[in-house]
């Protein structure tokens, strides 16, 4: 198996789409109900998550250079104090091929790190899109919270993009003066 993080979060959004129809279906009794709900809300985390990421492949080359991209100057002691530099490489990579410095160039990779970066910025709305269903179901602690808990996962991503594209950028800056 090439990507196994790929395989298995498309393998949990299947199986919880499947699980979702199934106690919708039997959604006569409240435990059916719930756990209809909650793994209708664990589906769409995940299918939105993987439709966004594909959506991502989508944006074109150039991106590193957009202002957007920028480091800022308060950036560096944010992550000094979140100790990015200790956590940034236990994180799981949806296309670790896509980082893999043996088979693609410092360009090609800053250009993944910005779509990696830009398809989870735009993931965190998202995940409060669940809120909608309060009104109908009910169980507002739920939504929120796991909205909450996945936008912040997805922070998390965001951060270690940021991290680590302006490193790349100075390696490649210092790779192309060598030439």
């Amino acid at each position: 198996m090439k990507n196994k993080f790929s395989f298995l979060l498309s393998c949990a959004a299947g199986i919880t789409g499947g699980l979702t129809l199934l106690f919708a279906l039997l959604s006569e009794n409240s435990l059916c109900l719930t756990l209809a709900i909650t793994f209708g809300t664990t589906f769409y985390h995940f299918a939105m998550r993987l439709a966004v990421g594909y959506l991502g492949l989508l944006l074109p080359k150039g991106l590193e250079n957009a202002e957007w991209f920028r480091e800022q100057p308060w950036e560096k002691g944010l992550y000094r104090r979140l100790g990015v530099r200790r956590w940034k490489n236990r994180m799981p990579t949806f296309r670790p091929e896509r980082f893999d410095l043996r088979s693609r160039t410092l360009p090609e990779i800053i250009h993944a790190a910005c779509v990696a970066e830009i398809t989870h910025e735009i993931i965190i709305p998202l995940s409060f899109l669940p809120l909608l269903a309060i009104p109908k179901f009910g169980a507002a602690p739920v939504f929120v919270i796991t909205s909450l808990l996945t936008a912040l996962f997805d922070g998390i991503f965001v951060i270690m993009q940021r991290y680590n594209r302006p490193r790349l950028l100075r390696l490649s800056q210092k790779e192309a003066s060598r030439l």
